[in-house]
């Protein structure tokens, strides 16, 4: 199982970039984790958040790996611990097939694409900067593979 994390956005603040490479090298080489970035939408006076949320659900859909379990992180979506992250671990790797998780640009994501999702996740409570969500994302992957794997960077 590969975990492809496809995020909407721009360039991240220096910070965040350190700490997402940080968390991504941190997988053993048997566990691919990839950050990819689809570009945002600009947004426009005359162009509306729906046009730019359709434009960007293309960009993701164009970035999906065939036949991939899709995950989209809403804040409508299932409240989840850590360890319901590592249960949902273990779920994914006997999927058969890489798992996808899809981040939002500045208004989320587009509502039919995150209806086609198989699960919608929210990482917070909070409302978080983009910057930071994937930060938490990529620490919350890392945090529940070593929960599965018995690794002790976990303390429960």
């Amino acid at each position: 199982m590969k975990i492809h994390v496809l995020a909407v956005g721009q360039r991240l603040p220096d910070w965040a970039e350190a700490a997402c490479a940080d968390y991504l090298k941190r997988f053993p080489p048997t566990q691919r984790v990839v950050l990819q970035t689809v570009k945002a939408e600009p947004r426009t006076d005359t162009r509306g958040a729906e046009a730019c949320m359709a434009a960007e659900a293309e960009r993701l859909r164009a970035a999906l790996p065939k036949s991939a379990h899709v995950v989209a992180l809403d804040e409508r979506g299932q409240r989840c611990t850590t360890e319901q992250i590592a249960q949902r671990w273990q779920r994914w790797q006997h999927l058969g097939a890489d798992v996808a998780l899809l981040i939002g640009g500045p208004d989320g994501l587009n509502p039919a694409l995150r209806e086609q999702a198989h699960e919608r996740l929210r990482l917070s409570d909070l409302t978080l900067p983009h910057a930071l969500a994937r930060v938490v994302l990529l620490e919350q992957l890392y945090r529940a593979w070593s929960i599965v794997h018995g690794h002790p960077y976990h303390r429960a």
